[in-house]
């Protein structure tokens, strides 16, 4: 069910900041640059058309079950998702699990490998299914809360919305829910204070730029793309950081950045923002406690 669109909920959620004339914020070493990484873990069901397609239908007739693209995702499951646990183990990096809540049962084995390795988990809607084609979007929230507190024991703190789609209720809804902290609203370099019904909600940097949807499935770069686009952004975000902290976002799935001749350009990504000093390396959840501690 959609929301009637009003322009003007949208931009009172947070007043305009320009981000050189906000309060000095000090991360909690010194350092420059905070640097998250969120794994997005989905559930395409094989009765829908897929969310992504890499193989148009034969004579551009789509057709179900869509058997080549499901597989597609279906790797990243099967293989490409321990990849990312073993890249992100070897460098004693914990991720953000973005998961659809019922990817927790479809995929439970995953999950749990992820819950071990310690990774905060956020709810990434029920199924992968934008917000504004959700019918009861109150449902879905708690649905995905609640499969994630039977896996791991505790609710997510985070949100991330299918394709970072919102109606212009949902981050209402979601406040209400007990969610503290949103990544749909890629609109700035440091965590920024919403408003909602209930009370606030941070919007924790995201990004629509070092995210491999973008890169690979939109806009077909080459496979080396995230590290050359990601150093690239690091390196910005470093020089600006030693006035006031940035933080940089990278976005990955399964079933893009986990295959073979991807892989080893994420390891070098990490290698080369790990060669330097003044960096942290956080998931969402310690952003958002240090955002909070900075900003009470």
């Amino acid at each position: 069910m959609t929301d009637t669109i009003d322009p003007d909920v949208i931009r009172n959620r947070l007043p305009y900041s320009p981000i050189t004339k906000r309060p000095q914020l000090h991360l909690p070493k010194g350092e420059r640059v905070a640097v998250w990484t969120i794994v997005n873990v989905e559930n395409w069901s094989p009765d829908n058309a897929m969310p992504r397609t890499v193989l148009p239908p034969p004579m551009g007739q789509p057709l179900l079950p869509d058997i080549p693209n499901w597989a597609w995702h279906e790797y990243g499951m099967r293989v490409g998702f321990w990849r990312f646990l073993e890249v992100l183990q070897a460098r004693n990096l914990k991720a953000s699990f973005a998961v659809n809540g019922s990817a927790c049962r479809v995929y439970e084995e995953a999950c749990r490998a992820a819950f071990e390795a310690g990774w905060d988990f956020i709810g990434h809607g029920f199924i992968q299914r934008p917000m504004h084609r959700v019918d009861d979007q109150r449902a879905a929230i708690a649905d995905t809360i609640e499969a994630i507190r039977v896996l791991t024991g505790k609710a997510p703190r985070g949100w991330e919305s299918p394709g970072l789609t919102e109606t212009v209720a949902t981050l209402d809804r979601l406040a209400e829910a007990g969610i503290e902290y949103v990544c749909d609203w890629c609109l700035d370099d440091q965590p920024v204070t919403m408003n909602t019904k209930t009370g606030p909600i941070v919007s924790v940097p995201y990004t629509v730029e070092i995210n491999d949807v973008v890169m690979t499935a939109v806009q077909g770069h080459r496979s080396d793309e995230i590290y050359k686009r990601g150093v690239d952004q690091f390196d910005r975000l470093y020089l600006d950081g030693a006035k006031t902290p940035r933080v940089m976002a990278i976005s990955i799935h399964p079933f893009l950045t986990g295959v073979p001749h991807r892989i080893k350009y994420l390891e070098m990504l990490y290698d080369y923002i790990l060669g330097h000093e003044g960096v942290a390396m956080m998931t969402g959840s310690e952003i958002l406690d240090w955002y909070l501690g900075q900003t009470r």
